[in-house]
C-alpha cells in the first residue's frame, strides 16, 4: 500500500514540474503588446496577400489577409525584428519600433526562399539536394477534368502524364521518370497531408478494360501545392514506396493571425467532341460500294467464297441486295449519340485564424458531363482542416476529408456488345434502324443502348489525420500521428431485354460491394540546430500500417419482364465473396548537414518489413545519400552580378516497390471451394491447392544516380534547372511458368531487369516586369530511354501478342509484320521478309517502336496588363507510337459493319499509289493482325488550356462588398497537332502495361468552354 502511494505521489510531481508545463497557457506571462502592420507592392501598390510574418527567434508564424493586414499579440516589448517572405517577393527584415507600420515589399523571381514540401518535413529550396518538383495548385486547379493528377500534364518535368480516354473519372496514365517494372506497379505514391493514398481502383464491373480513378475522391480546389519527390534521395525516406517517385499533395490550412477569409468559386460551361478527332465512317452509298467490291474481290480470288458469302446477312448489292449503291441511304449513329455535355463547378473555402488556431472548412460540388450521351461523373466532398497551439510547445491538429463520388458509367472499351461508343462505329452507315430493340449483326442497337442503360457506381469515402507535436527541447520536436483512408465502392448494372446481354440471360442484374480500409500510426522525432555557420538537421520515426480489402459480388439471371430489377428476384442467383489484407512496419532516419548555406550533405536509411514476402526476404533496407554545393556563394564568383545562384547537386539511393502483386503472393494457399461428388453424386465440401509459395522472393530494388545543376540568372529573371539521372530496377516480381505436373501453373518469383536513363530541362524566364504589364514563360523538357536489361524469355501482352517484352528492347514495344508497299500492279501489301513464293514466315515479324515518347514536355505563357490577365499552356509528346485498332477493325472488311473513310483511298487499278492494299478476304492484304499499316506516329502538341481574366479594381470589388472578384474564360484543348488517326493519348485500356493499343471504342478528349466567377468575402 505504501509502495502504491509512494509510486503515486511521485507521478503527480513529476506531471507538475514535467507535464504541465507542457501544457501551460501560462508557461510565459504574456505582455499587452500589439503590433499591426500593412504589406504593399512596390510596383502595384496593392495590398500582398499571404506574406508569412515571423519575429525573429520564433518559430510561430501568422500572414496577411487579402487586405494585406496583418497583428500580432506578442510577449515581447518594442522594438521588434520582424521577417517577411513571400513567393515572387524579395524577403526583408525590419526593426519595429512603433505599433502600427506599413511595409513595402520589391518583387523577385528569387524562389530560393521558397518552402518546398519534402519527406516528412519542409526544406527551403536553396537547401535541397535532391530532385523534387513544386507547383502551386493555383495554376491548374481550374482545368475541367475529375482528378488533380491529370491537371499536371506539361506542367512538371520527368512526369509524363497521358489522358487515356474523354471519359470524366477515369484512370490516366501517370510515370515519373520512367517505367520500372512489368507485373508490379509503376504508379507513384500519392500522400495527402501525410496519409498515404490508396491509388488502385476498386472497380470490378467490367468496362471494355476502362477503370475509374480512386484520385477523383479528392477535389483540386482544396489543394494548397503540389511535390514531386523524383530522386532516390528525395524519395528513399518513403523506402518501398518510394521507386516510383512519391507526389505530395498539400491542403490548405489556413494562417495564424488573419482574418477569416471566404473564397466562392463558381465555374460552368459545356464539353463537346473534337470532331477532327472521331473516327470518320464512310457514307451509306460508300460503304455499300466498298462492301460489293471486297465481296467481288474476294470472290474472284477464291471462287468458293462466292457461295458461303451468298449465305451471309451482307449481300453484294448487285447481287440482289437493297438495290444499287448510289441509293444507299446514310445513317449517322455518331451523330445521334454526341451531345454538349454540361459542367459545373462550385466550391467555397472559409479559412483564417487566430494566435493560437488555424483552420480551412471547404465544401464543394463537381459536375461533368461527357460529350456522348448516358456518361456522367459528379462529386459532392467536405474539406475541413484545423491546427490549434495548446501551449508555446504542444501542438494538435486534424485533416478531414470527406467525399461521395457518382458515375453513371458506360462501357466504352473493348467490344461493340453493349459499348456505347462502339456501337455507334462499328454498324454500318447504310444499315437502318430495323427496330427499336435488339442487335444488330452482333452489334447492340445505339438507340436502345442509350435509352436503356444502367451501370452506375457510388464511391464513399473519409481521408483523414490527427496529430500531436512536442517541442521537447530547443530544435527538438517528436510529432505523432494517425491517419486512415477508407474507401466504400458500391456498383450495379442491369441488363434488360433489349441488350444483347440482356437477351442472352433472359435479363442480368450484378451488385459488387468494395471496401478498402488503410491506417496507418507514425512517430517522427526531429532535431535541428545551428552552431555558427554550421546547421545539422537530424529525424528518426517509425511507420506501422495495415490494408483490408474485402469484396462480395452477387449477380441474378432469369427475369420475369423489364420491370424486375432486384436481383431477389432473378430466377437464379449466384454469388461470391473474397478478403485481403497486408501490413507494413517501417523504421527510417534522415541526417542533413548546411555549412554556410554552401556546401550540403544528407543522407537517409529505410527499413521497410511487409507480410507480403517470403519469410526469408520480409525486410527491405533502402540507404541514399546526397551531396550540393552552392558555387555562387565562393568568392571566386560572388562578384558576378549577372549569376544570383549556381548550385550542383548528386544524389545516389535505393528504393523497393510491392505494389501490384496479391497481398499473399509469397504464400502457399489452398482454397475451400474444391468440391466433389460423393457415390450418390451429391457436391461435397473440399479442400485443394490454390497457389505455389515462394519464401525466397522478396522487394523489387531499384537503384537511382541522379545529378543535377540549378541556375539563376539576371537578378532571378531566368532559372534554369538540368537533371541527368538514371534508374536500375533489378527482383523484378513476375508470376513464371511452372511445370503442369506440379499441379500449378505460374509461381512469384523475382526475375528481371530493368533500366531508364533520361534527362530534365526546365526554364523559368521573367520576359518583361514593368507596374502594368509583366510576361513569363515557363517551358520544361524531358527524356527517357527504358530497355529490359535482362528477361529469361519473352512475354507478349494483349490480344494477338501485339505488344512484347523483350530483352534488350522498351517495355510496350510492338511485334509487327513491317507493311512496305502496296504493289502498284497488283494491289497486294508486300511485307519485309516476305518470301517468293508470297508467303511471310512468323521469322519476318520483328519488334518494331514503342509507346513511350523520346521527349515530352510543356510550354507555358502567362500575360498581364492591369487588371487583365492571359495563360496560354501547351503540352506535347515526340516519338510515341500507338497502334489503331480502329483501323485494324473497321478497315479489314467492309461487309461486317461501319468502314473507315480511309479504305477510299484502297488500290483499285494498276498504277494506283497508295498504302491500302485491294479489298478481298484472301491473301495478307487484311489477314494479317500484326501489321505494321495500323501503326501509327502519336507525337502530339496540345493547346492545353486557355485563360484569360479580368479582376476588378479593389475599390470597386469593395463597394459591392468583396475583397477581390475575378471573372475568367477557360478553355482546354482547344487545338492538337499531330497526324495520328484520332486522339493520340487514347488507349484501350487502362491498363498501364498496355500502352500503345489506341482508339477502340475509346472516347477522345473533349474541348472545353467554361465562364467562371472567383470572389473574396
Amino acid at each position: 500500500m505504501k509502495n502504491r502511494v509512494f509510486r503515486y505521489s511521485l507521478t503527480i510531481l513529476l506531471s507538475h514540474f514535467l507535464v504541465y508545463p507542457l501544457f501551460s497557457q501560462e508557461s510565459k506571462p504574456l505582455v499587452n503588446a500589439t503590433l499591426k502592420g500593412t504589406v504593399i507592392d512596390s510596383l502595384t501598390k496593392e495590398p500582398i496577400e499571404g506574406v508569412t510574418i515571423q519575429l525573429q527567434g520564433v518559430t510561430h508564424s501568422l500572414k496577411s489577409d487579402v487586405h494585406g493586414n496583418f497583428q500580432i499579440v506578442t510577449g515581447q516589448k518594442l522594438p521588434l525584428t520582424i521577417l517577411l517572405s513571400s513567393l515572387g517577393y524579395s524577403s526583408k527584415t525590419i526593426v519595429a519600433n512603433q505599433p502600427e507600420i506599413s511595409i513595402v515589399l520589391q518583387p523577385s523571381s528569387d524562389r530560393l526562399e521558397e518552402m518546398v514540401v519534402v519527406g516528412y518535413g519542409t526544406q527551403r529550396r536553396r537547401d535541397l539536394t535532391g530532385s523534387v518538383a513544386r507547383l502551386d495548385a493555383a495554376e491548374v486547379n481550374k482545368i475541367p477534368v475529375a482528378s488533380f493528377d491529370a491537371q499536371l500534364q506539361g506542367k512538371l518535368p520527368g512526369v509524363q502524364v497521358v489522358t487515356n480516354s474523354g471519359v470524366p473519372g477515369e484512370s490516366i496514365f501517370l510515370r515519373v521518370r520512367g517505367t520500372t517494372s512489368i507485373n508490379s506497379s509503376s504508379d507513384p505514391l500519392y500522400i495527402v497531408d501525410g496519409v498515404f493514398l490508396n491509388n488502385t481502383s476498386l472497380q470490378t464491373i467490367g468496362l471494355g478494360g476502362r477503370t475509374s480513378s480512386p484520385l477523383t475522391d479528392i477535389n483540386p480546389a482544396d489543394i494548397e501545392s503540389i511535390e514531386v519527390l523524383k530522386d532516390a534521395s528525395a524519395t528513399a525516406i518513403y523506402g518501398s514506396r518510394g521507386a516510383n517517385g512519391v507526389i505530395i499533395i498539400t491542403t490548405k490550412k489556413g494562417s495564424y493571425g488573419t482574418k477569416t477569409k471566404i473564397d466562392v468559386n463558381v465555374l460552368g460551361g459545356w464539353a463537346e467532341a473534337n470532331k477532327a478527332l472521331l473516327p470518320k465512317l464512310a457514307s451509306g452509298p460508300e460503304t455499300a460500294t466498298l462492301a460489293n467490291e471486297w465481296w467481288i474481290n474476294s470472290g474472284l480470288d477464291n471462287p468458293a467464297l462466292n457461295q458461303t458469302f451468298a449465305n451471309r446477312p451482307f449481300r453484294p448489292i448487285s447481287e440482289g441486295g437493297r438495290g444499287n449503291p448510289e441509293d444507299q441511304e446514310t445513317f449517322d449513329r455518331l451523330g445521334f449519340l454526341l451531345r454538349n455535355g454540361k459542367l459545373q463547378d462550385y466550391s467555397v473555402g472559409v479559412q483564417g485564424g487566430g494566435d493560437r488556431s488555424r483552420f480551412y472548412i471547404g465544401a464543394g460540388y463537381t459536375g461533368q458531363e461527357a460529350f456522348i450521351k448516358v456518361i456522367d461523373f459528379s462529386r459532392a466532398n467536405l474539406k475541413f482542416n484545423f491546427d490549434h497551439q495548446l501551449s508555446d510547445r504542444v501542438k494538435i491538429g486534424l485533416t478531414n476529408n470527406f467525399s461521395r463520388t457518382y458515375r453513371n458509367q458506360a462501357r466504352t472499351g473493348d467490344g461493340p456488345q453493349v459499348s456505347l461508343f462502339n456501337s455507334a462505329i462499328s454498324s454500318a452507315t447504310n444499315i437502318p434502324i430495323f427496330t427499336e430493340d435488339g442487335a444488330v449483326n452482333g452489334v447492340d442497337n445505339t438507340y436502345t443502348l442509350v435509352d436503356n442503360y444502367d451501370v452506375n457506381t457510388t464511391s464513399l469515402r473519409y481521408i483523414g489525420s490527427a496529430f500531436a507535436e512536442i517541442d521537447l527541447w530547443k530544435g527538438l520536436k517528436l510529432r505523432s500521428t494517425f491517419s486512415a483512408d477508407y474507401n466504400l465502392y458500391d456498383e450495379s448494372q442491369y441488363w434488360n431485354s433489349k441488350t444483347s446481354i440482356g437477351i442472352a440471360n433472359a435479363n442480368q442484374a450484378t451488385s459488387g460491394i468494395s471496401r478498402n480500409s488503410t491506417w496507418i500510426n507514425e512517430q517522427i522525432l526531429s532535431y535541428q540546430t545551428n552552431i555558427g555557420q554550421h546547421q545539422l538537421s537530424a529525424l528518426i520515426g517509425n511507420t506501422l500500417q495495415s490494408n483490408t480489402f474485402d469484396y462480395a459480388y452477387l449477380e441474378g439471371n432469369g427475369f420475369a419482364n423489364d420491370s424486375y430489377k432486384l436481383i431477389s428476384s432473378a430466377a437464379t442467383v449466384r454469388g461470391s465473396e473474397s478478403w485481403s489484407k497486408y501490413t507494413i512496419s517501417s523504421f527510417f532516419g534522415r541526417v542533413g548537414y548546411n555549412y554556410a548555406d554552401r556546401y550540403f550533405a544528407e543522407a537517409t536509411l529505410r527499413t521497410d518489413g511487409s507480410s507480403k514476402f517470403g519469410a526469408n526476404n520480409r525486410w527491405g533496407y533502402f540507404p541514399a545519400f546526397s551531396l550540393g554545393w552552392r558555387l555562387s556563394e565562393e568568392q571566386f564568383l560572388s562578384s558576378a552580378d549577372w549569376l544570383n545562384e549556381f548550385k550542383i547537386r548528386g544524389s545516389y539511393g535505393i528504393t523497393g516497390n510491392q505494389a501490384g502483386i496479391s497481398n499473399f503472393a509469397a504464400r502457399g494457399l489452398w482454397s475451400g471451394d474444391a468440391s466433389y461428388a460423393n457415390i450418390h453424386g451429391t457436391p461435397l465440401p473440399g479442400v485443394g491447392p490454390f497457389q505455389l509459395g515462394n519464401d525466397n522472393l522478396r522487394w523489387e530494388r531499384t537503384a537511382q544516380t541522379d545529378l543535377g545543376v540549378d541556375i539563376a540568372l539576371f537578378d532571378h529573371r531566368l532559372g534554369i534547372t538540368v537533371d541527368l539521372y538514371h534508374k536500375y530496377t533489378s527482383d523484378l516480381l513476375l508470376e513464371q511458368p511452372i511445370q503442369g505436373t506440379s499441379g500449378f501453373s505460374d509461381y512469384w518469383a523475382n526475375v528481371g531487369e530493368i533500366s531508364n536513363k533520361g534527362y530534365e530541362f526546365l526554364l523559368n524566364a521573367v520576359n518583361i516586369r514593368n507596374q502594368n504589364f509583366t510576361w513569363n514563360t515557363s517551358i520544361n523538357i524531358s527524356g527517357n530511354r527504358n530497355n529490359i536489361e535482362y528477361l529469361p524469355s519473352q512475354i507478349t501482352q494483349y490480344t494477338r501478342d501485339w505488344v512484347i517484352l523483350k530483352e534488350g528492347h522498351s517495355l510496350n514495344s510492338f511485334w509487327l509484320y513491317e507493311q512496305l508497299y502496296v504493289d502498284p500492279q497488283t494491289g497486294d501489301a508486300v511485307f519485309d521478309g516476305q518470301l517468293a513464293d508470297g508467303s511471310l514466315p512468323t521469322s519476318a515479324r520483328k519488334v518494331f517502336r514503342n509507346a513511350y515518347p523520346k521527349f515530352y514536355g510543356g510550354i507555358g505563357n502567362t500575360f498581364t496588363y492591369k487588371q487583365f490577365d492571359l495563360g496560354v499552356d501547351f503540352s506535347f509528346q515526340y516519338g510515341n507510337y500507338s497502334l489503331n485498332l480502329y483501323r485494324y477493325f473497321r478497315e479489314r472488311n467492309p461487309s461486317s459493319g461501319g468502314v473507315f473513310e480511309n479504305v477510299l483511298n484502297r488500290w483499285q487499278e494498276p498504277g494506283d499509289q497508295t498504302d491500302v492494299p485491294r479489298l478481298t478476304s484472301v491473301g495478307l492484304n487484311y489477314t494479317i493482325d500484326a501489321n505494321s499499316r495500323y501503326l501509327e506516329d502519336a507525337s502530339f502538341l496540345k493547346l492545353r488550356q486557355l485563360t484569360f481574366g479580368y479582376k476588378l479594381p479593389r475599390e470597386l470589388a469593395q463597394k459591392v462588398g468583396f475583397s477581390n472578384a475575378r471573372i475568367y474564360f477557360l478553355g482546354s484543348n482547344l487545338f492538337l497537332w499531330s497526324k495520328y488517326t484520332g486522339d493520340p493519348e487514347s488507349n484501350v485500356t487502362s491498363n498501364p502495361n498496355s500502352q500503345g493499343i489506341g482508339s477502340f471504342g475509346t472516347p477522345p478528349q473533349p474541348r472545353t468552354f467554361q465562364l467562371g466567377l472567383n470572389v473574396t468575402l
